[in-house]
Formats: C-alpha cells, structure tokens, sequence
C-alpha cells in the first residue's frame, strides 16, 4: 500500500497513468517484457488482470486476451510469478485485477498472501458488491494489500461514501456503464462521481473503463488523480500477436503519448 501512496505523492501537478494488460498474453515471456516496457516508458503503476474464462466486466478485446493467456496455460500461480518478476526490477506500485471465483477457489487468504509475497501492492476485485466486500478487504489489508473499490455512474451519494470508507489505495471511478471497451467520448457524469469521491475520502480518485485516446487521458486529468487504460493496450497487444506490429514498440509509443497527457 504504502508504494501506492508514494507514487501519488510524487507526482506533484502531473497525473498518475495506470495502464492495464493481462497476464501471460500471448505469452508469459512476451507480457513480461511488454509489462517492462510499459514501466519504462513513463507509466507510474501497472494494473495485471489475472485471467478468468467468464471476465463479467470486461468487453471483447480483453476477453480474447484472457482466452489467448489462458490456452497457453497461464495460471494464478503464473500471474503471482509475473508480479514476482517485475517486482525485482522496479519499485513502481503493481496492481492484480481479478474476479471472485477464482479468488474464492484459491482461497482469499492465501491468495493475498502469495500476491503479497510477489511484491503486489492492490487488488480490484470487479464483481464484488459494497455488501459482500468486508470479509474480504479486510483480508487483504492484513497482508497489506490494497483493497481499490470500483464506483459507478448510478452508484447515490450514500453508496459512494460507504465504498470510499472502505477504500485503500484509491477509488477506481468507472466512466462508463457496461463492460470495458475503447469509446469515442467520455460520460460527462464522470466528472460529477470524481467530485462525490471526494467528498468522502482522501484517497486519489481515478478513471477507467472506455479511456482509449491522449485526449481522453488530457480531459480526465482535469479532475482526476489517475486515468487507467486498458482495452487499448490489449487491443495493440493482440495486433501484434496477430502479426499486425511489434508490441514492445507499440507500448512503448502508445504509454509516452498517454504519459505527456497526464502532465499538468
């Protein structure tokens, strides 16, 4: 948690990047060495789905990288070993994304030990409600890992205030509602739900879900703490794998350009 809280605190003006791929796609060597270079080229955190057959929240583009990472046998002991192997090259905060069931079958105490013991520093866990979620961010906060709640759009005033409180790390702000997905705007209700985020807490707040483009990155950073891009870097990544590039270089490209728009 406290690499969390250290990497916000150091940004000064600027705003923080966080950009999302999943683990072992295509390959566990390849998403290594993509998950590298996306740190060097300026991101201050990097968020790792771990990959499920049944992503709920997650649109076609990153269900056919978990399908991809899958068939080539990546398991969470893998995703751990991914972790693991980042966290002996840098000190930036890394974040597993993950859904309930496999959690549950692997346990959530061991599972945020092991994380843990990887060198993770949070979690986001998207199908878990406000109600169900005590046990288990408390679980994680044992072990030191930070439990980052999702809002949404629909979510009232009250509900937002009980998921800020249970928040560590940050709140990851949904701009959008249904599945993840590369969109040509963003929801002016955003900025609204990042204002009643703190109203109750601290905490960075920071916006994902549909964030694709410099411009959606520059106009978030207008009032967010962090902007999480996802479904745009697994979109390159499954063009390169299809022969469409070179993914270390179209990362790379693609996090420098998102990173000069996060400057303040």
């Amino acid at each position: 948690m406290e690499r969390i809280r250290d990497a916000f605190a150091s940004l000064g003006s600027n705003r923080a990047l966080i950009p999302f791929i999943v683990a072992g796609d295509p390959d566990y060597a390849t998403s290594l060495a993509i998950a590298r270079a996306i740190l060097e080229s300026g991101a201050d955190m990097l968020e790792i789905g771990f990959p499920y057959s049944d992503p709920l929240a997650d649109g076609p583009v990153i269900q056919a990288a978990a399908l991809r990472s899958l068939n080539r046998g990546c398991q969470l002991p893998d995703c751990f070993r991914l972790v693991q192997d980042l966290r002996k090259e840098t000190n930036k905060p890394l974040i597993a994304f993950t859904y309930v069931n496999p959690l549950m079958q692997y346990g959530a105490t061991r599972f945020f030990a092991e994380l843990a013991q990887a060198g993770g520093d949070g979690v986001i866990v998207p199908d878990v409600p406000l109600e169900e979620a005590p046990d288990l961010a408390n679980a994680a906060e044992k072990q030191g890992i930070a439990w980052i709640p999702l809002v949404a759009p629909t979510s009232g005033e009250h509900r937002v205030q009980a998921i800020a409180q249970q928040a560590r790390g940050f709140v990851y702000c949904v701009s959008s509602l249904g599945v993840t997905g590369e969109r040509s705007a963003i929801s002016t209700q955003v900025e609204s739900l990042v204002q009643a985020v703190k109203r109750h807490t601290n905490l960075p707040a920071c916006v994902g879900f549909g964030v694709s483009t410099p411009d959606h990155v520059r106009e978030i950073a207008g009032y967010a703490d962090g902007v999480i891009v996802g479904s745009a870097y697994v979109r390159r990544i499954g063009d390169a794998a299809s022969g469409g590039g070179d993914a270390i270089d179209m990362v790379s490209h693609f996090t420098m350009s998102l990173k000069d728009a996060c400057r303040g």
